[in-house]
């Protein structure tokens, strides 16, 4: 919509929904809204040349949509920015035949699952209309920084012959009468455009998990942005990669939208300092059970879980006064077999963001007897042979990560379930609309 400061005494068209209607003695209102702003439409009765809007108006139901031709004018009296919309003209260009089965207002007047029934009106509200506008801005940013440095933007497939990584968590359709299967990520194919010789490639694009996983910040299908870049000499390479990526993507948000965000969702912007913290693991179990009492349970030893991600969190604030915090040197036996090690140890990470891990990155293994080796390990053979295969004519190192777009906006905006920030969530009971 157009910034009316700009249009005093001059003619407009406008279009949109009508968003409120009031019909009294002597005047009507209309708040029209169009992509998250709004402008008051007056018309006054007793004008003659006004009769033929006023019957379109006394007809006229919320949420309808309309385009108005006038004149914008000042008016101190008005609350939307002193400035209203006199028009010469109102056309209806469809009806809001009933009433709206969820509020517009009030998000929260119905329950999350009514919503997600009712996206489509869900988010007209402001709250989750602002998500996607504010992540748009987030993922272009991030985009122009891989542009800038030489990225190439690939588009890899989704539908695959073989179960990605692990061979579990995948989901099997029928392909022409074969077995093929959703992809987890584009690891395996970002790594072959790497052996083809391109040194630096990303990608956004949805990714799938058969998980049945009812939390707050997982689904079955969702966007990631995936980076991989060759000519490395360790996994810190990789880390100051994603420490910039991340830093132009958060200033840029906060430069367009950090007043908004502010005044929506009551958080503060903040553009992370570099570089960010990094822990090891084993030095992190300690600082946690000197600090807070904290054990980590056995099943989890060599790897962290949500308890140990929030107290992560909680330290790198009071330690470093960072929200952003690397922890390093996991277990081999709860990393993939792809993950380089060096003195057995995987030469990796994974970065928390408010209490949550957003990435794990790593240097990978580009040797093929060495990958070989460490696929045999995990029980890994002919189904990832066409992987392996990448490695056999020479592939320089390189390493890489991915980001969940939707988690990272529910993370920017603290807002509390990707259903809130996935424009049309996917879960295990969730297949529809």
């Amino acid at each position: 919509m157009t910034d009316f400061k700009d249009c005093i005494n001059k003619e407009i068209t406008i279009s949109g929904f009508a968003e409120k209607i009031r019909n009294l003695q002597w005047v009507q209102f209309i708040v029209l809204r169009n992509e998250g702003k709004r402008i008051q439409v007056t018309i006054e009765k007793s004008e003659e040349k006004n009769k033929e809007m006023v019957e379109i108006v006394d007809k006229l139901t919320c949420e309808s949509t309309i385009t108005v031709t006038g004149v914008i004018k000042e008016n101190e009296k008005v609350k939307m920015g002193g400035m209203e919309l006199i028009p010469t003209s109102i056309k209806v260009t469809s009806l809001s035949s009933c009433e709206l089965p969820i509020s517009i207002i009030n998000k929260d007047a119905a329950q999350i699952d009514t919503r997600m029934d009712n996206r489509f009106i869900d988010l007209r509200n402001d709250v989750n209309f602002y998500i996607f506008k504010i992540q748009t801005e987030f993922i272009r940013a991030m985009r122009q920084f891989l542009y800038d440095n030489d990225f190439t933007e690939i588009h890899t497939p989704k539908l695959i012959g073989a179960a990605s990584e692990s061979g579990s968590e995948v989901f099997e359709v029928n392909y022409f009468g074969n077995k093929a299967y959703l992809a987890q990520s584009p690891q395996f194919y970002k790594q072959m455009a790497i052996a083809a010789g391109y040194e630096k490639v990303f990608e956004v694009a949805p990714a799938f998990r058969a998980e049945n996983s009812n939390t707050n910040r997982h689904a079955t299908e969702f966007t990631s942005l995936d980076i991989e870049f060759s000519n490395i000499d360790s996994y810190e390479d990789v880390i100051k990669m994603e420490e910039n990526l991340l830093v132009a993507g958060l200033t840029a948000v906060k430069e367009k939208y950090g007043n908004l965000i502010k005044e929506i969702y009551g958080v503060d912007v903040v553009v992370p300092k570099l570089p960010f913290p990094r822990i090891k693991l084993q030095d992190l179990y300690k600082e946690l059970n000197k600090r807070y009492g904290y054990e980590i349970p056995s099943h989890d030893i060599g790897d962290m879980n949500a308890e140990t991600e929030k107290l992560t969190s909680r330290y790198a604030m009071e330690e470093y006064g960072h929200e952003f915090i690397f922890v390093t040197d996991f277990s081999k036996t709860k990393r993939p077999f792809y993950h380089m090690r060096k003195d057995d140890i995987p030469q990796g990470y994974d970065l928390i963001w408010k209490g949550v891990e957003i990435t794990t990155g790593a240097q990978r293994e580009h040797r093929y007897d060495v990958l070989e080796a460490q696929a045999k390990e995990k029980g890994l053979g002919d189904d990832i042979k066409f992987y392996k295969d990448f490695f056999k004519y020479g592939c320089p190192p390189h390493g890489g990560f991915g980001l969940g777009i939707d988690r990272l906006t529910m993370l920017l905006l603290n807002l509390p379930s990707l259903k809130e920030t996935m424009f049309l969530f996917r879960g295990p009971n969730r297949i529809t609309p």
